[in-house]
């Protein structure tokens, strides 16, 4: 994990530099420009700078399909447009229950605002079902099968793992851990 969130960090100062660089020099370019300037060109740098902002934000979460607690497939992608919080957990994990609670009141304080994807992690069907019933989880679960390779895909070494990603389908933010930083970073997201 710790590889990936150094690469992670190292590609988005990266792109945050150059998103910077884009912004700067489109900027410049912008001021320089006359009425004449054929409206194609124009164009095509406003992509350009486009392309950069979205590139800023991180990298691409890998898409997946997995099974949802009543056995119809829900793929991550079919919920773009919002932000999505991926909550890598299991019945089995102490720090996983422990934070329930506050993630159970931050889903209700920005309800609307983003969705909460819970994947589970090393339980039974059975197990992990019971669990979601018991603790009442009012956002979305899948079943993550021993064959799947999401896992791997995330490379996900802890639990819990949080994974907030962008409307647009872009990781902002990896924590690893029952953090009190996560439920900071959601209050200045949503405020």
């Amino acid at each position: 994990m710790n590889k990936m969130i150094k690469a992670m960090k190292k590609t988005i100062l990266s792109l945050v530099l150059v998103a910077i660089a884009a912004s700067c020099t489109a900027d410049n370019k912008q001021r320089a420009k006359t009425d004449d300037m054929p409206k194609a060109e124009v164009q095509q740098e406003q992509a350009v700078t486009q392309v950069a902002k979205q590139q800023a934000a991180g990298p691409e979460a890998p898409d997946f399909t997995l099974n949802d607690i009543n056995g119809k497939p829900l793929t991550l992608s079919s919920l773009r447009g919002k932000y999505v919080i991926l909550d890598f957990w299991g019945s089995w994990c102490g720090w996983c229950i422990k934070g329930i609670p506050d993630m159970k009141n931050y889903y209700n304080k920005y309800k609307g605002k983003f969705e909460i994807l819970g994947i589970d992690c090393n339980d039974s069907e059975a197990k992990w079902k019971a669990a979601v019933e018991k603790y009442e989880l009012p956002w979305l679960h899948v079943y993550n099968t021993r064959d799947s390779k999401v896992l791997e895909q995330y490379d996900i070494q802890g639990f819990p793992t949080k994974i907030i990603i962008d409307p647009d389908g872009r990781i902002v933010k990896v924590i690893v851990g029952e953090d009190p930083a996560f439920y900071t970073l959601l209050d200045e997201l949503f405020k």
